[in-house]
């Protein structure tokens, strides 16, 4: 498949949801979070980023997996399995870095994407078990994640929020939540949000309510949220269902607006989670 192919393909079908009222990204949690939740390949042990995420849940939302571990052919192949006859892969996107010298000071750097198929591991068969083994996530994960990043956290109140021009978070008291997963679930939102500061990503945070930048950046923070409640065992949620409708509105005006955000997402995900392996305090999950 042509990437340009996938992104109107993926976009469109994030649309659909969005405009059913299904949000792709709290799909994961449907059925409970039994067998892990975050997308990973199970020949390199390493965690999907960014829209490869998305697409991935959506296909194991699709068919039924019971597991987020993948393989490309080949990697099946040389693990000593094979993909079974009819078996139909999901395409993902690689995207690798290039830079362009164009005189002696002069750089630039692109992107260049591809395309892949990979298979889930219930597509495969003779895998060796320990292909199929499964990650073990520490009960307090959630919450020595979150006092690992150092940020300042203010508890009281009945608004929760990031306030970019003096950098804290304010929070009502856990107490308030329906739950602790729904408290750790908006605390990492925030905290999406708080990782954009000019110090940290510098992603643009001063955007006006109802702007589709603004829109843009409860995408990032909502993404940011789900990737790290996946990883850390939490049952996320949707933070800011009045979103949808300026979801649906940025992504019909720029297919590639998801992909931007789950990127970012990941970048933002990856800088949360540096904060905490820093530390010593949360095992590295990828």
């Amino acid at each position: 498949m042509q990437t340009s192919d996938l992104y109107d393909s993926v976009t469109s079908s994030i649309i659909a949801d969005l405009e059913k009222g299904a949000v792709p990204w709290v799909k994961p949690w449907k059925g409970g979070n039994s067998g892990g939740v975050m997308p990973i390949n199970a020949a390199t042990r390493r965690y999907y980023t960014g829209i490869n995420v998305l697409i991935l849940w959506s296909a194991r939302d699709e068919h039924g997996y019971p597991s987020p571990q993948w393989m490309t052919f080949k990697q099946a192949l040389d693990k000593g399995g094979y993909v079974r006859k009819g078996e139909k892969g999901t395409p993902v996107i690689f995207a690798k870095k290039l830079t362009f010298n164009e005189g002696d000071e002069d750089e630039r750097k692109i992107f260049m994407h591809r395309s892949f198929t990979v298979f889930n591991v219930a597509q495969i068969a003779e895998l060796p078990e320990e292909e199929v083994s499964e990650s073990i996530i520490p009960e307090d994960a959630a919450s020595t994640f979150v006092a690992a990043t150092s940020a300042d956290i203010r508890v009281g109140g009945d608004m929760a929020g990031y306030i970019p021009s003096k950098d804290y978070i304010t929070l009502p008291p856990a107490a308030a939540f329906k739950s602790m997963e729904s408290y750790y679930a908006t605390t990492l939102h925030e905290l999406g949000h708080w990782s954009g500061h000019e110090t940290r990503l510098k992603r643009e945070l001063s955007t006006r309510f109802g702007s589709e930048s603004y829109a843009a950046e409860e995408l990032v923070a909502e993404l940011t949220s789900a990737f790290l409640c996946a990883e850390l065992g939490v049952q996320g949620e949707l933070r800011h269902s009045g979103y949808i409708g300026h979801w649906i509105k940025l992504l019909k005006s720029d297919p590639r607006a998801i992909f931007t955000a789950a990127s970012k997402a990941s970048q933002a995900a990856n800088y949360l989670r540096s904060l905490s392996e820093a530390r010593n305090e949360v095992p590295c999950l990828g």
